[in-house]
């Protein structure tokens, strides 16, 4: 158990290769991918989720135990050792993705789940954390994903030069959000329809300029009222899902 609550930190899950999934809703998300090698349970919480435990490596904790591996308020008495995905930006553009999500530099753990479970909802391919951006499989993010972490592809890269000049390569054009853009995201519906990566900002500056000029095009997302900007998962939230409409009126265009 020791080994496991190291896993709190973003040093001991690269270290391991492994992460926590607290509660049973992501433990059942987990345990569908394969992906949990052994569960930490109280007696209370084994008795009220039998069936999940079924055929898994299963230890008996004391309630002390099990708060000391809990990141909650009101720890569930049910914690998942799990591996780390092995997925890489080479495995996602293998598919011919049409909709990616990247992140540059987002260190707020809630949005990042958010942005992943927006992502996943809208048919995205991948999510894509890059720079300084906070690691995914912390707990605050898996919880704010709501499991959605376990069925879209999750990649993390540091270099975002680097990664910008792949998705290029790989036939996406890139779109970057910024407030000083010539494209209105109204009149991009003809530029949406083809196969897009967005690039989105940390919450508190948004992109660098060096980062905003690797990309294709530069999208601004009207706005009335007094608010200056959106956090970035309400962003995303329009733009993938703009972009997920334009997708599928280009299908229904197709022949055959």
């Amino acid at each position: 158990m020791v080994a496991a609550v190291k896993l709190q930190r973003h040093t001991g899950r690269r270290r391991a290769g492994r992460f926590l999934a607290e509660g049973p809703n992501l433990v059942e998300a987990a345990v569908r991918r394969g992906l949990v090698d052994e569960v930490f349970v109280t007696e209370a919480a084994a008795e009220r989720h039998g069936d999940l435990l079924a055929g898994l490596q299963v230890h008996l904790v004391t309630e002390r135990a099990a708060k000391a591996l809990s990141e909650t308020v009101t720890p569930s008495g049910l914690v998942a050792v799990c591996t780390l995905p092995d997925v890489g930006l080479d495995d996602v553009l293998g598919g011919s993705p049409k909709l990616i999500a990247v992140a540059v530099d987002l260190s707020e753990p809630g949005n990042a789940g958010t942005l992943i479970r927006l992502a996943d909802a809208m048919g995205a391919a991948a999510v894509v954390f890059a720079g300084h951006s906070v690691d995914p499989y912390n707990g605050k993010c898996l919880r704010s994903s709501a499991g959605s972490i376990f069925d879209i592809p999750v990649v993390v890269d540091d270099d975002v030069a680097g990664l910008i000049s792949r998705l290029q390569a790989a036939g996406l054009q890139v779109l970057a959000t910024t407030l000083d853009a010539q494209t209105d995201l109204d009149d991009a519906e003809q530029l949406l329809a083809a196969p897009t990566a967005w690039v989105f900002g940390p919450e508190a500056h948004g992109l660098s300029p060096q980062v905003a000029a690797l990309a294709d095009h530069r999208v601004t997302i009207p706005m009335a009222g007094g608010a200056e900007s959106l956090n970035v998962a309400a962003a995303a939230a329009i733009c993938l899902y703009q972009s997920a409409r334009s997708h599928r009126r280009a299908g229904s265009h197709q022949p055959g």
